[in-house]
């Protein structure tokens, strides 16, 4: 069970950074999967970037999103809390 939850977040952090290096090509070379990684990672990013927006407004950084940053912070934090959740659980 610990071994599917840490390979799920691996998961959505490879999207994650896969989306970020994405966003360095104006034209990506399928849109297919660059479409399926921007559909997948758009609902866990669009509330860290909408908390960012709250602090600091968009015009004093236009072209940066850190929403990517804070969202693989928070997602590891979820992660080891939920693994030692699972090691209470099953030890």
């Amino acid at each position: 069970m610990i071994r599917i939850v840490n390979v799920f977040f691996q998961f959505i952090d490879l999207m994650i950074l896969l989306r970020v290096i994405l966003s360095f090509f104006p034209n990506p070379i399928n849109p297919t999967i660059s479409s399926f990684i921007y559909d997948f990672t758009e609902p866990i990013l669009a509330p860290f970037r909408e908390l960012l927006e709250r602090f600091i407004p968009r015009g004093s950084w236009p072209y940066l999103d850190f929403s990517p940053l804070i969202a693989l912070l928070f997602l590891d934090i979820v992660r080891v809390i939920i693994v030692r959740l699972l090691y209470g659980i099953f030890w």
